[in-house]
């Protein structure tokens, strides 16, 4: 009976890594396609989101049908329990670098970035990508110490985040309304896919240690 709860485990641990490598594979994509404006990009990225939803429903669905034929207890419980709430934050990170896609997609044939701004966008899109393979690397190995080392990243991106506001709220900012909404969404999108691995690595943390951080991003 061991044996086939720690199979499951195993599934549930397999299964988070396809995830997490399926949103890195996003936002590589889709950043790619909001800096050089191309539309093959955008939309494999839209369609790699999709299917990214679909898989941690069914990750959620066999941790709750675990959870209720196993009833673990201690460390066993931790690790489903995280896995639900690692499993969120995986679909939300799918689906902001989808959104950060479909704006690309919106804007194809024109940029969607302006000049002013395509730096900053193009090291948010780095950093978010370097995160998100951290994670699938992260999820393999549940090292602790790694995972405080990913949390300490995020603080550049709110940085560059923070940039594109000052930018946008500057007196040379001449750009259109649309155009700034645009601009203003894909550098929100970006901080919260931050935010997300953040997330991510506290709960690996809670794994590893015990102690929750309660620390949700919506």
């Amino acid at each position: 009976m061991r044996e086939i709860f720690q199979s499951q485990l195993q599934e549930v641990q397999t299964r988070l890594v396809e995830i997490a490598s399926d949103s890195a594979r996003v936002i590589e994509k889709a950043s790619k396609a909001f800096t050089t404006s191309d539309a093959t990009l955008a939309d494999e990225a839209i369609a790699i989101a999709d299917a990214t939803g679909d898989k941690a429903l069914a990750l959620d669905e066999l941790v709750i049908k675990i959870l209720a034929k196993q009833s673990p207890v201690a460390r066993d419980l931790r690790v489903l329990v995280s896995a639900l709430r690692i499993s969120a934050s995986l679909e939300r990170m799918g689906a902001l670098a989808g959104h950060i896609a479909a704006i690309a997609r919106y804007r194809f044939p024109g940029s969607a970035v302006p000049a002013s701004l395509a730096a900053t966008f193009a090291e948010m899109g780095e950093l978010d990508v370097k995160l998100a393979k951290q994670v699938v690397e992260l999820l393999k190995n549940t090292d602790a110490d790694f995972a405080r080392q990913i949390q300490a990243q995020d603080a550049r991106v709110d940085e560059l985040h923070r940039h594109v506001f000052d930018v946008v709220l500057g007196d040379d900012w001449k750009e259109n309304a649309m155009f700034t909404v645009d601009v203003t969404l894909a550098s929100r999108y970006h901080e919260r896919f931050a935010d997300h691995v953040v997330d991510i690595s506290s709960k690996v943390s809670y794994l590893t240690t015990g102690d929750w951080a309660d620390s949700e991003i919506q």
